[in-house]
């Protein structure tokens, strides 16, 4: 593959991840969605229009916001109000990501460093444009030479989004507990969750895992059927010694994969890898000057599209 035709799909991947900011979208339809008087989401139209059978859950649009009813005034009440307009909605099978509805609660909050106002389903989170948060490992090796070798992994063929594709070594959407209104689950730092799943996915052991490092955040807003995904991912590298290999841990991956940054780097504009984590390695990629602004001439745009925040 040329450079030009390599750039160019690069490009098309950040626009694809980032197209709620492109014209014609959704974006200028949407509602904010608030609590308290703070932006927590985005309410996409055909959502606002469902959400108006529920005046006793969210009050009537008002100033391009639709805001839940101000009785609702304590993180359960809020939870449990909205997990029941929810549940019937995900009964009439009207919007397609409720079929994949998990039994998992996230965390809504303006920013992450806040304190939850509610919890929500995962499968639902795009109805209301929800921000996502979750924590991916650049896993690589350097050779004695000083060759750069990034491992990846093809995740299982049975994994309920993106099946067969490729991720990174390890990667985690953050889950939240609906019991601890505290943040992670039990309050768990970022740090343990990437330390557990570097153990569960991938049998790095916890005193090799704890040598990452936090690099960066990762964010983009995509809109997929209508529904909006903002979407921040903590983004660590981890430095394998060069005798570790990872191992299956519970099935989350299929295969692990060494493989020179170029071929990794050619594989990011193929149809194989998961779009999100092509985000990521690009932007260790940028960050270790395997990518640099002399000889790529999408390098400011590529920059951009990996930090868009709503």
């Amino acid at each position: 593959m040329s450079h030009s035709l390599w750039s160019e799909k690069i490009l098309q991947l950040l626009r694809r991840m980032n197209n709620f900011y492109l014209s014609g979208s959704c974006r200028a339809n949407c509602l904010r969605f608030e609590i308290e008087g703070a932006q927590v989401g985005w309410i996409p139209p055909q959502v606002v229009s469902q959400l108006a059978r529920y005046p006793q859950v969210f009050n009537p649009p008002q100033g391009g916001a639709v805001a839940l009813c101000s009785n609702l005034d304590s993180y359960e009440k809020r939870s449990a109000a909205v997990d029941a307009v929810l549940q019937t909605l995900r009964k009439e099978g009207n919007f397609p990501f409720l079929k994949g509805w998990r039994n998992e609660r996230y965390s809504v909050m303006p920013r992450f460093c806040d304190p939850p106002l509610m919890s929500m389903e995962r499968a639902a989170t795009s109805l209301f444009g929800v921000k996502r948060y979750g924590v991916h490992v650049n896993g690589y090796t350097v050779s004695d030479s000083g060759e750069v070798s990034m491992w990846l992994a093809r995740r299982s063929p049975t994994k309920q989004t993106y099946p067969g594709m490729l991720d990174h070594v390890v990667s985690r959407k953050k889950l939240y507990n609906s019991t601890a209104a505290g943040g992670l689950a039990a309050g768990v730092s970022i740090k343990h969750t990437l330390v557990k799943e570097c153990e569960e996915e991938a049998c790095i052991p916890a005193d090799i895992a704890e040598k990452a490092k936090p690099v960066t955040t990762v964010s983009y807003t995509y809109v997929e059927q209508g529904e909006v995904f903002p979407e921040s991912q903590f983004v660590f590298d981890l430095e394998l010694p060069l005798e570790f290999k990872p191992r299956i841990g519970d099935g989350e991956v299929q295969e692990f994969y060494l493989l020179p940054i170029d071929k990794v780097k050619e594989l990011l504009a193929s149809e194989d890898f998961k779009p999100n984590c092509a985000m990521v390695v690009l932007d260790f990629l940028i960050r270790h000057s395997f990518i640099e602004p002399d000889s790529e001439p999408y390098y400011q745009e590529f920059v951009a599209g990996l930090h868009q925040t709503v």
